[in-house]
């Protein structure tokens, strides 16, 4: 058996909840999905200051994971688009570490240039941002946000599948792109309900995520530690720097 740690950066069940019926669905039957949501911040993350904390909360979510004697995941999800915490996260575990958003952007890569749809307006300097530190800046050509958070959207699916479809079919007419990511982890599964509207292929992040999870559940990790010296850590954290 195969193990697959899906972090929640938010702090909010119901996501995690979402989460895992769709990695499920996308996962093998001799993968074991286990779900952490974080212990603090932000409901749903919608902001930069939100995130700088959601880094912290799946850095801690890890480090009580391990602590608490969990089995040791072949491979990590963060479950949010934004991926907060995933290059710090990948210093500290030798597990393979990816993020809803680095996933969907590999995905949507293969097919050329693509789009960004997705709630909440401070999202678009944030996503900016990662795609260059992430080597898709070129790629990533448009980030078009509704000014509906990802939390708002999935609260009310059926206007939000009305607006994310015409979101989706202008951005890709509008610009020329061969796919667009739907990103969100309140989104999960709205993809499908859209595709039929919209010329290129749609990409679900959270599915993307998952199916880049799968390929890497083939090797053992080992954890690394935290390297360096640290101050004022919670005790779990303390423990995973092996100090």
């Amino acid at each position: 058996m195969r193990h697959l740690l899906v972090i929640n950066p938010n702090t909010s069940d119901s996501v995690t909840a979402l989460l895992r019926t769709h990695i499920l669905q996308a996962s093998g039957p001799d993968v074991a999905v286990h779900m952490v949501t974080a212990r603090f911040g932000a409901r749903y993350i919608s902001s930069e200051a939100s995130y700088a904390i959601a880094a912290h909360a799946t850095l801690d979510a890890w480090a009580a994971w391990r602590a608490d004697g969990g089995p040791t995941p072949d491979a990590v999800l963060i479950g949010c688009f934004g991926d907060p915490g995933l290059l710090a996260l990948r210093e500290c575990s030798a597990a393979p570490i990816t993020g809803l958003a680095e996933a969907a952007f590999f995905e949507a890569a293969q097919h050329g240039r693509f789009a960004v749809v997705t709630g909440g307006v401070a999202w678009k300097p944030m996503l900016q941002r990662l795609a260059h530190s992430l080597g898709y800046g070129e790629q990533l050509v448009h980030i078009h946000t509704v000014e509906a958070t990802g939390a708002e959207l999935a609260a009310d699916p059926v206007a939000a599948r009305a607006l994310l479809a015409t979101a989706c079919r202008t951005v890709a007419e509008q610009h020329g792109v061969q796919a667009v990511i739907l990103g969100g982890a309140g989104l999960a599964g709205m993809a499908a309900q859209i595709q039929s509207e919209v010329s290129v292929p749609v990409i679900d992040s959270v599915l993307a995520g998952a199916r880049q999870a799968q390929m890497w559940v083939d090797g053992m990790p080992t954890d690394t530690g935290l390297p360096g010296a640290w101050v004022g850590l919670s005790p779990a954290l303390m423990a995973l720097s092996g100090r």
